[in-house]
């Protein structure tokens, strides 16, 4: 019989660290917030950088590429623009396959990236996804640099450390954990981004708000109605606050990568990613975590975990931010199978987040099939919530 001879353990802990910031107008030549955080420290040397943007922003903002080249050009000392913007397709279409990682390795090597060159992804949270994946992966991964465009990218997507595209209809089946080099949201790009897609990012700010903030979620509801109008003075300080939330999970929660088998920032998103795929991402990714969101809240009351009044104010809450929970892509919603499906992405045991309480997540690893059968029956009916019966939050 052969036997072990030698075993090494090894253990070893890398640093991560990264700025997010917030601004405006981070293309003005007179803004140094980008130049800075690029800027090389050795002397007499230039950053090289490339820029990708999404196309939506370009078809919003014509001049968006000058502006780049005129900022670049201001800051000439330091920083050297390979060539004009990269202009990547916008929205999910960004993560079909694998387009733009093989677009992106193509220019790196024609126009000579290198790991200590900077890639500057200007978009959506689906367009800063594929080019995330393919930073990542070139040369083992070259300096991401996020310009979130998006509510939801600037409030949850762009300010995380996964990347990923999509796989043969599979949502984010293919990609890798790698923090950006650094963040900057500017509140001003979120102007150039239809008003459906900055409605969908405020779902976020209501997960992250149920399962971690209490108070938080009471301020959603006090705005709900600015939040529905996309009120810059509600909009703005409720992306600040789920970003803060958002990267605490990530520093704090003991599992950035999701190594283990719970994911406490998931709630609603077992349901959600199989909608985005039956719907064939007609509804945007924060559309469906509404939903998804709704129904985990229904099977909550369903087995006992919070009462008949929160969850009531949590339907309306989503409801007058300007949510459908009610979409036909619910009635093809395969329980058992988007169970199994969202298990096998995460890896481990199933686990999944309902609400024991507004701003207080539990996590279960099994789920009655035919109760949530009947939260989706009751959904799908469009039942609206009685407003005089809610409770405040204080209850």
């Amino acid at each position: 019989m052969l036997m072990l001879e030698h075993r090494i353990d090894q253990t070893f802990e890398v640093l991560y660290d990264y700025p997010v910031c917030f601004t405006r107008r981070a293309l003005d030549p007179a803004n140094t917030v980008l130049a800075d955080l690029m800027r090389p420290r050795e002397p007499g040397s230039k950053a090289r950088v490339l820029f990708a943007v999404d196309a939506g922003i370009v078809e919003q903002r014509p001049d968006f590429s000058g502006a780049i080249e005129r900022y670049m050009l201001a800051h000439a000392a330091s920083l050297d623009l390979l060539r004009p913007a990269w202009i990547v397709r916008g929205g999910e279409a960004a993560k079909d396959e694998l387009l733009e990682a093989r677009t992106l390795y193509t220019l790196a090597r024609d126009f000579g990236v290198c790991r200590h060159s900077y890639v500057v992804a200007i978009g959506g949270g689906a367009m800063l996804d594929a080019v995330g994946y393919a930073a990542a992966t070139v040369h083992r991964g070259v300096r991401l640099l996020r310009m979130p465009s998006t509510v939801l990218a600037q409030n949850d997507a762009g300010i995380g450390v996964k990347n990923a595209v999509n796989w043969h209809g599979r949502k984010n089946f293919v990609g890798t954990f790698a923090p950006p080099f650094a963040v900057v949201n500017d509140f001003d790009l979120l102007a150039s981004a239809p008003a459906a897609d900055r409605r969908a990012g405020i779902a976020e700010a209501v997960k992250v708000a149920l399962i971690r903030d209490k108070a938080f979620f009471a301020q959603l509801h006090r705005q709900r109605f600015e939040l529905a109008a996309l009120a810059p003075q509600a909009l703005e300080p409720m992306i600040v606050r789920c970003a803060e939330l958002h990267l605490a999970q990530i520093r704090n929660g003991g599992d950035p990568f999701e190594r283990g088998s719970a994911r406490p920032l998931d709630f609603g998103h077992w349901s959600a990613h199989k909608l985005e795929e039956l719907s064939h991402h007609r509804l945007r990714h924060g559309e469906a975590v509404a939903i998804g969101m709704a129904l985990d809240v229904l099977y909550s009351r369903r087995t006992g975990l919070i009462g008949e009044a929160h969850a009531e104010l949590v339907l309306v809450t989503l409801r007058d931010i300007g949510f459908t929970l009610n979409d036909a892509a619910l009635d093809a919603l395969d329980v058992r199978r988007a169970l199994s499906d969202f298990r096998e992405h995460l890896g481990g045991r199933l686990c999944i987040t309902l609400l024991k309480g507004i701003g207080e997540g539990f996590e279960v690893d099994t789920i009655d099939v035919d109760a949530m059968r009947e939260c989706i029956a009751e959904l799908r009916a469009g039942q609206r919530p009685q407003r005089t019966a809610m409770v405040p939050l204080e209850a």
